[in-house]
């Protein structure tokens, strides 16, 4: 129990680093009730605005009983743009899992970040929704989740307003397993505004996990980005490739 006490308090000491969390990244798949979950460091390349070298640190915990996940997660990243300055990147999210039916279950969720270089000071969300399981193999698996988020951004750019809005968050995410020791999973999510579908965003996430030993494994990600209209100065396309070590605990 300490050491859980210990991990919560590190995930609200810290904050978040991407501008959409890959949800799939916090699923720790195991058939035990509890808690388990994982700590992961981590070095990327990355490019924005600007080329810069980024440190990142990650804390998951979830809890698992009968029909009801609860997953909380909390990532930092520092910056080192152009080997001037460090910046820095946080988002906290919390999300609940219902199982209505054994492929069918019910999210709802809560997340707040900020992000220096993209000019994001503020953003914040709450949704909930539909997720399917599509698949029922051991080898692979395919999610699908459709749902509706409402937004409140804050840019600080010089120009664009408060931002309040609703948005539907859509992902289809599969997990392939072809070896003991590999697992793949990629997840795409698609996020328009509800009054304006030409104001989107989309984004994949591609990573590789390669078991090394017994709770330890080696993990490589590239992230893709696209936001229809991002703050001013801000590219609508941004990347992040990046590599580290990931802890796991049950």
């Amino acid at each position: 129990m300490k050491y859980f006490v210990a991990l919560l308090i590190i995930c609200f000491s810290l904050t978040a680093k991407s501008q959409i969390l890959n949800a799939e990244s916090l699923r720790k798949v195991t058939d035990t009730s509890g808690f388990s979950g994982s700590i992961s460091l981590g070095f990327s390349l990355k490019r924005d605005v600007n080329d810069y070298f980024a440190f990142s640190s990650s804390t998951h915990v979830q809890y698992k009983m009968e029909k009801h996940l609860v997953l909380l997660k909390n990532d930092i990243e520092l910056k080192n743009i152009e080997g001037n300055k460090f910046e820095n990147a946080g988002i906290t999210h919390i999300r609940y899992n219902y199982k209505i039916r054994p492929r069918i279950a019910w999210e709802v969720f809560a997340q707040a970040q900020y992000n220096k270089v993209s000019k994001i000071d503020f953003r914040g969300l709450v949704g909930m929704g539909p997720r399917f399981k599509l698949t029922t193999s051991e080898n692979y698996k395919l999610y699908f989740g459709s749902q509706i988020m409402y937004e409140v951004e804050e840019l600080n750019d010089g120009s664009t307003p408060i931002q309040r809005d609703f948005r539907s968050t859509s992902y289809l995410s599969f997990s392939l397993y072809p070896t003991e020791n590999i697992s793949l999973i990629s997840t795409t999510y698609y996020q328009p505004k509800l009054k304006d579908f030409g104001d989107y965003r989309v984004s994949n996430q591609t990573s590789l996990l390669i078991d090394l030993f017994k709770n330890f494994a080696f993990k490589t990600s590239y992230t893709f980005i696209y936001d229809e209209t991002p703050a001013v100065g801000i590219p609508n396309s941004q990347y992040n490739l990046s590599s580290g070590f990931v802890y796991s605990f049950d």
